[in-house]
């Protein structure tokens, strides 16, 4: 039972993929802990990990007290060790986990450790195919300029909050934690939420999901969770989430009725849906409408969410987003147009160059399965520089492959805009050379495409 777990009493815990923005939030967490720790969970924890490379993320842990290793063996786990977390992209054969294992160490998935941690919260879990990190953070900013002192996990890193700049993790004094909860093999069932946000439903993990369908039930699953004194808010009209919404026993908010905000900082008409969902979640908590807007209109955005890097040698503007899927890749699209458009941001002119988008595939099965869309959402750029698919935990797909993307890309197109480049060091090479002075670039991905918006701006 998981539940039997006192954390409390957890002394060591070691993190298996430590560098994922979710389990770095987790062992920020347990870091921060001890006798003056806001909540006084205990004595503070010697926390351990490991995962394939040093970040921005593992730096920062390591900067707390966290040792890490960059690279996955059975040396690295004690056997002094009290419990072990590992993420769920990490197979059963990984030979830390054997060895936890073979310890009689207890050892929770991240999901897992979210549902414990959260057990005895007033808990609002922001959930969706797209947007969670964007309404997590959002809300999170509204919950702490109204002062309700929450506990946030968010899967990025925090620009605005004094609280939590720079961070994924914010330890509040009160009984709210707002957490952003992942669909992923059904990994946000480990929650047991009061309000639960559903920004949109759409197709994705296909390498888990059959289809649709089976997408909609993990939801339906998470809404039975809800109490029936408890909120679902969404947008009950749109056709993914109808199915959804059918099911539910609790009472439902249509986020759609809340004020579009126009004025955002964030550029989109996805910002803005995103916005009006963390207003919906403010009424709830009956918090003033002049106080979450206020604190929304300033909302600057993420790590990694059409973040600003800088300007190039040659002055071209780079920006870095996160999107993965085609729908996000459109909608950052849309709003880097809309930005160009409405809110030229060098010296009061609009841009008058090109967006190019440096994009790095997310997965063989991932390109595979949206193969078309992927190729219809990219062809709305002026320019698409190609990277290699970034594999992450999958083995190699030859029925898939970059040449057949820069095809169809161009054939949506009706004209040559994509090239395949191929490592990183090639996609900078080739941004450094191309890209001028009215020229928005945008680095995209899942995976280490940000590296090169750091390069380009360095």
């Amino acid at each position: 039972m998981i539940m039997d777990i006192n954390l409390k009493n957890i002394k060591k815990i070691h993190f298996i993929g430590i560098g994922g923005i979710g389990m770095s939030a987790v062992a920020r967490r347990f870091l921060l802990e001890g006798p003056s720790s806001a909540k006084g969970y205990g004595e503070a924890k010697q926390v351990t990990g490991s995962d394939r490379a040093s970040s921005i993320v593992t730096e920062e842990l390591q900067k707390l007290g966290a040792e890490i290793f960059y690279d996955q063996k059975a040396d690295n786990l004690s056997a002094d060790t009290d419990l072990v977390v590992y993420t769920i992209a990490i197979p059963e054969d990984n030979p830390e986990l054997k060895k936890a294992r073979e310890l009689g160490i207890r050892c929770l998935t991240y999901p897992e450790m979210l549902g414990l941690i959260s057990a005895d919260k007033y808990t609002i879990a922001i959930s969706g195919t797209h947007g969670k990190t964007t309404t997590t953070a959002m809300l999170a900013q509204v919950l702490i300029e109204a002062k309700l002192d929450p506990t946030v996990i968010v899967g990025s890193l925090l620009k605005d909050s004094t609280k939590g700049t720079g961070t994924n993790f914010i330890a509040g004094k009160s009984d709210y934690f707002v957490v952003e909860a992942c669909e992923y093999r059904r990994s946000f069932l480990n929650l047991n939420p009061r309000i639960l946000v559903i920004t949109n439903i759409d197709s994705d993990h296909l390498d888990y999901y059959k289809d649709l369908a089976d997408i909609q039930s993990a939801f339906i699953e998470m809404v039975a969770k809800i109490p029936a004194d408890g909120f679902l808010v969404c947008d009950p009209s749109d056709p993914k989430v109808v199915p959804v919404v059918e099911t539910a026993k609790c009472q439902v908010l249509d986020y759609r009725q809340q004020s579009e905000l126009k004025e955002l900082l964030v550029p989109g008409e996805h910002n803005i849906r995103d916005a009006q969902a963390t207003l919906a979640v403010a009424d709830i908590l009956k918090i003033g409408s002049d106080v979450a807007e206020d604190a929304l209109n300033k909302f600057s955005g993420t790590w990694r969410r059409f973040e600003f890097k800088g300007q190039t040698a040659k002055g071209a503007l780079v920006y870095d987003d996160y999107a993965h899927h085609p729908t996000e890749i459109s909608a950052t699209i849309a709003g880097a147009r809309d930005l160009i458009q409405k809110n030229p941001p060098v010296g009061g002119k609009k841009l008058a160059g090109r967006l190019i988008i440096a994009f790095q595939p997310h997965l063989y099965s991932r390109t595979k399965s949206l193969f078309n869309d992927f190729a219809g959402a990219l062809a709305g750029a002026d320019r698409v520089v190609l990277a290699k698919i970034y594999a992450a935990r999958e083995p190699f797909d030859p029925s898939v492959s970059e040449s057949q993307l820069i095809n169809e890309i161009n054939n949506r197109a009706g004209k040559n805009i994509a090239t395949f480049v191929g490592d990183l060091v090639s996609v900078e090479k080739d941004l450094s050379a191309e890209a001028v002075a009215g020229d928005l670039v945008i680095t995209m991905g899942a995976g280490d495409i940000s590296l090169v918006s750091d390069k380009l701006v360095g």
